[in-house]
């Protein structure tokens, strides 16, 4: 009929329909920093160069342990309370403007470093110290291992990648390695003796860390106290 008006019928659509089927996903643009690298490569020199720490390929950057350092992953709640307690009595070595040891916390877990090979130490220490047999949430990450490297925050470390998926609970430097003083040195060894001017005795670490994590179990559920903030430089 002249004149009419001709319409296309609207078809509903299923749930089914490709024009429902999720497009590919196209990663994210790599963000630059001023000198034109992404956070990530020079996340990677810094470790690689300036601390002479290896890297694992890929991104995130991730530190190779049983190399330059282990690491001891307990409760951030014990692990707050041993600083206190080993601050409090002299028990941290100094290399400034950071002193003692550098130490990371993820979420609600800390990450200590300690000299190469002190993951194998763990359990021998564990089982002298008589804590072998309870459950402490206390573990290392030796030879072989890898941890995420943390990025933020610490004078000249390489800025954290903001609203980056998958960076929630990511590690941040709460004691920050310093490149200007020789890293290995400061971490707790086996062999020292925890002197003036000397790394911390790694027994008496593992001890004073064994204790806090029990008591953390015990007090699971309990109300915790407000927690030191962090200060860096």
């Amino acid at each position: 009929m002249v004149g009419a008006s001709h319409s296309v019928p609207v078809v509903p659509t299923s749930p089914t329909s490709p024009t429902f089927l999720v497009s590919p996903v196209v990663p994210s643009p790599r963000r630059t920093t001023e000198d034109g690298g992404s956070v990530w490569e020079r996340a990677r020199r810094w470790y690689e160069d300036a601390l002479g720490w290896p890297t694992e390929p890929g991104e995130p950057v991730r530190l190779r342990t049983g190399v330059r350092f282990d690491v001891l992953d307990v409760p951030a709640d014990a692990g707050y309370a041993t600083l206190q307690r080993l601050g409090r009595a002299g028990g941290l070595g100094a290399c400034a403007p950071a002193p003692g040891f550098p130490v990371a916390v993820r979420g609600e877990r800390m990450l200590l470093l300690v000299a190469a090979g002190g993951a194998e130490e763990l359990p021998g220490l564990l089982e002298w110290l008589e804590w072998g047999s309870l459950p402490l949430g206390l573990t290392a990450v030796g030879a072989g291992g890898l941890v995420d490297a943390p990025l933020a925050p610490g004078p000249g470390l390489p800025p954290r990648p903001p609203d980056r998926d998958g960076l929630r609970g990511a590690a941040v430097w709460l004691r920050p390695p310093e490149p200007e003083c020789e890293v290995e040195s400061s971490l707790p060894a086996l062999s020292a003796l925890g002197d003036a001017g000397t790394p911390l005795d790694l027994a008496r670490l593992v001890r004073t860390l064994a204790t806090q994590c029990h008591r953390v179990r015990l007090t699971a559920g309990v109300p915790p106290r407000a927690r030191p903030v962090a200060r860096v430089g």
